[in-house]
C-alpha cells in the first residue's frame, strides 16, 4: 500500500489547548485516518519549522488527499504538506525510466533531445 508523509505544525491556539488539556494525539490522528481507509504507521513530534511528522498508508492518493483536506479544514494546523513516499528499492526502475525520458525530451530552444551525458 502506498505510503505518505504528512508534515506540519500546530496553530498557537492548538498548542494552548493541548497545554491546558494534555492528550496523546496519535490515537486521534489514527481514528481520522481509519475513517477514510488509511492508517498511521508512525507519528513523531519534531523541532524546527514543523511540529509533527506522520507516516501513513493509504490505498490511493484520493484517500490521503481527503484526509489532509478534512484535517486542514479544522484550522488547528499550519503549514501542512503531504508527500507521497517511494520505496528506495524502486530507484533502479525510476532511473531507467528517467534515462528514457531524458533521451526523448527536447529542452526549450533546443532542436535535439537533451540526451544522457
Amino acid at each position: 500500500m502506498p505510503k505518505y508523509a504528512f508534515i506540519g505544525g500546530y496553530s498557537s491556539a492548538s498548542w494552548k489547548a493541548m497545554i491546558d488539556n494534555p492528550e496523546a494525539r496519535k490515537s486521534v490522528v489514527q481514528k481520522a485516518a481509519q475513517s477514510v481507509g488509511a492508517s498511521v504507521e508512525s507519528f513523531y513530534l519534531s523541532f524546527g519549522d514543523d511540529d509533527f511528522l506522520v507516516i501513513l498508508e493509504a490505498p490511493d492518493d484520493a484517500t490521503i488527499a481527503a484526509l489532509a483536506v478534512g484535517v486542514a479544514s479544522s484550522g488547528a494546523l499550519r503549514g501542512i504538506r503531504t508527500i507521497k513516499l517511494i520505496e528506495a528499492d524502486q530507484v533502479v526502475d525510476i532511473l531507467g525510466k528517467a534515462r528514457t525520458a531524458v533521451g526523448a525530451y527536447i529542452p526549450p530552444g533546443a532542436r535535439q533531445p537533451a540526451g544522457v551525458g
